[in-house]
């Protein structure tokens, strides 16, 4: 998945080194966590002037137009601007809104919605749940706020957890983690479930929050792969020896050049995919850009395994060699890509 995202007024992204705090809260937040939930509305009769009043003294660009919570349409400044330049400021709403809307959907992913303000020439997108119905709106305002928010949130959490000293007697036990997840084949609303759980559980085990948001990347973006460009498959990811393993094997169709594959913006998504802001060829880059080891298989007519390996000590130290006596490890992936892992009590 794209991780260049373009900037928003007030919160800029550094295209060639995005933030990985940001990039991370991002990938994490669905629209819906975001949207402004109490929404003013106009209906279909609504004198447009009633409108002006409203935008008004709201202090908003845009109204939408809806009844019993169905969207019809939407009345913003120009729709405004031009029935008081023609004189029919007066008229009802339904003989100047726009009907030809582009709507999010309340469970999409946040980074869907910020590529949809680069791509379009809106300053907010009606927010529709499954039935169709307006259950919010989206502007930059919202985002901006919200990841101010969580940002603020996440510098009291790291506050909170410099003042822990207590470090267990066998660390490598206390940071034992195996966690394995099935991914279906373009199942976008569960897309990014399994990064979140394994970032919490990271922070659960004090691990350094930067190379939590590493390994989080790595797993949202094998997921993303998993999901846009596989038939389905299986993403585990084994934290043992100092080392996060994160490895994603699906059932095919394969990938018939590899190094291509790796390169920034190249993809095989289709035009539905593409549509809906995924697949824009940077998942696999933005793996290696993490990961201190990469590995990627792809046997002709066969599905494809990728291996990548965060270090999870200290940064700038070294992992520690693994326990030459250490319990013999079970096969943990379908792929065989894992050498193994005893199952987390």
């Amino acid at each position: 998945m794209d991780s260049h995202l373009p900037p928003l007024p007030g919160m800029p992204l550094d295209e060639e080194r995005p933030s990985l705090v940001l990039l991370e809260l991002i990938h994490r937040m669905k629209v819906r966590d975001v949207m402004t939930r109490e929404v003013c509305t106009a209906e279909r009769q609504t004198p447009l002037r009633t409108v002006q009043h409203l935008m008004r003294d709201r202090g908003i660009s845009g109204v939408p137009v809806a009844e019993h919570g169905r969207l019809f349409g939407i009345v913003s400044t120009p729709d405004i601007i031009g029935a008081l330049e023609g004189g029919t400021i007066d008229e009802p709403c339904q003989r100047h809104m726009s009907t030809r809307l582009v709507v999010l959907e309340e469970d999409m992913p946040l980074a869907f919605a910020i590529r949809y303000f680069g791509r379009y020439a809106y300053g907010r997108f009606p927010v529709l749940n499954r039935d169709q119905m307006l259950v919010g709106i989206l502007s930059q305002r919202d985002i901006n706020r919200a990841l101010l928010r969580e940002l603020a949130s996440e510098v009291k959490r790291l506050e909170t957890r410099s003042g822990v000293s207590a470090v267990p007697e066998d660390d490598s036990v206390r940071k034992y983690m195996l966690r394995e997840f099935s991914v279906a084949r373009l199942d976008f609303e569960n897309a990014g479930k399994a990064a979140n759980q394994i970032r919490l559980l990271l922070l659960e085990k004090h691990i350094t929050p930067r190379v939590v948001r590493r390994v989080a990347v790595a797993v949202y973006e094998l997921e993303m792969n998993l999901c846009v460009h596989s038939n389905g498959g299986v993403l585990s990811c084994l934290v043992t020896n100092g080392r996060a393993e994160i490895v994603a094997c699906d059932s095919g169709p394969g990938i018939p050049d590899i190094e291509w594959a790796c390169r920034d913006g190249t993809s095989t998504a289709n035009a539905w995919v593409r549509s809906l802001g995924f697949g824009a060829g940077m998942g696999l880059p933005n793996v290696k850009r993490v990961a201190d080891e990469f590995a990627i298989t792809s046997p002709a007519g066969g599905g494809t395994t990728v291996r990548a390996v965060v270090r999870v000590d200290e940064e700038g130290q070294p992992a520690p060699a693994a326990d030459a006596g250490a319990t013999p490890l079970r096969e943990s992936c379908p792929c065989g890509a894992f050498p193994g892992g005893r199952s987390e009590p």
